[in-house]
């Protein structure tokens, strides 16, 4: 291999090092910077920290959430490194305004509701199962619910990742947010026999109709009904799930792709389900995030209230 193949294979795996996405992102905050750094004739490249610092404060005073401000840090940093320039990101000037932002945030998060069981099966009763539209929209809510799937875990499956055996499907996840690498991991869909919401019955319906035996599981349909070959991008489960849950009923606003994830684990521990299965499932590496949905669904049992306030059984008279 010659220098110039080895700097270009270097290059390439560098490249690969993160998601197209997370790159699109870097670049769109290092033109934030860059814009900002304009507009108060300051230097964006070399920066100093000070400048680094002011471009923090004032993204903060602008809304900013403290997880944006890291991740245009480390934009920053990226594009001086890349340029063999010294970084400006980890000076203690910087550490600390980040530090404070951090510290004096207040704004809530705002999470999207979780879809669980009993809504779901309201939003699979709105589909129009004579129709693609209606078999795709069916099969992608009963999997990314049984699945516990990520949005782009669903868009991402392909034909050749979903292998039916007697019991189920076993759906391999070629690569997620949380396995970067590729090392993949493999989810189990039971059956759920004589339902009409059985998972597997729905996906293979959706293959076998749509004729998918290669490529994209879920794509985009085109006028006419037609299947198109193209896969569903991310924000269109979020639209999907947005506009089922208003048929049905449901305010669409509380609702967007992730509550399909949040859903099955809300109902599995409703449902009593051990930690241990649910993060088998959900492939979180960390319990924690589990525990609080256990929490949430567990806050009112063997309260340490029970029994306290009640009436007295002999109340005197006034």
């Amino acid at each position: 291999m010659s220098l110039d193949e080895a700097l270009a294979a270097a290059a390439g795996y560098a490249k690969a090092s993160r998601s197209a996405a997370t790159w699109r992102a870097y670049e769109a905050d290092w033109k934030v910077f860059q814009a900002w750094c304009r507009a108060v004739e300051l230097i964006a490249m070399p920066a100093t920290p000070h400048t680094v610092a002011l471009f923090l404060a004032a993204e903060a005073k602008r809304g900013r959430a403290p997880s944006t401000l890291g991740r245009r840090l480390a934009a920053i940093r990226l594009m001086h490194v890349g340029a063999r320039h010294p970084s400006p990101h980890d000076a203690i000037e910087v550490d600390e305004v980040l530090r404070g932002i951090r510290r004096t945030w207040k704004r809530p998060k705002t999470q999207k509701a979780p879809a669980v069981d009993d809504e779901i099966k309201r939003m699979v009763d709105a589909v129009e199962p004579e129709t693609l539209r209606g078999l795709r929209d069916r099969a992608l809510l009963l999997l990314g619910f049984a699945g516990a799937f990520r949005r782009s875990e669903l868009v991402a499956l392909d034909a050749d990742h979903v292998t039916e055996r007697d019991e189920g499907l076993s759906v391999l996840i070629a690569s997620s947010k949380t396995d970067q690498e590729g090392a993949g991991q493999v989810v189990a869909i039971p059956r759920v026999t004589g339902s009409p919401y059985c998972p597997v019955r729905a996906v293979l319906d959706w293959m076998i109709v749509a004729g998918i035996e290669g490529g994209p599981v879920f794509r985009r349909l085109h006028r006419g009904d037609t299947v198109g070959k193209s896969r569903l991008s991310p924000q269109s489960v979020a639209l999907i799930v947005k506009d089922l849950a208003g048929k049905v009923g449901l305010d669409a606003t509380r609702y967007a792709g992730h509550s399909l994830r949040s859903g099955f684990l809300t109902s599995a521990a409703r449902n009593r389900a051990s930690i241990f299965k649910m993060a088998d499932q959900s492939r979180h590496k960390s319990l924690d995030v589990l525990r609080e949905y256990v929490r949430n669904e567990e806050r009112f049992e063997d309260h340490a209230a029970s029994g306290l306030l009640q009436p007295n059984s002999n109340p005197r008279r006034s």
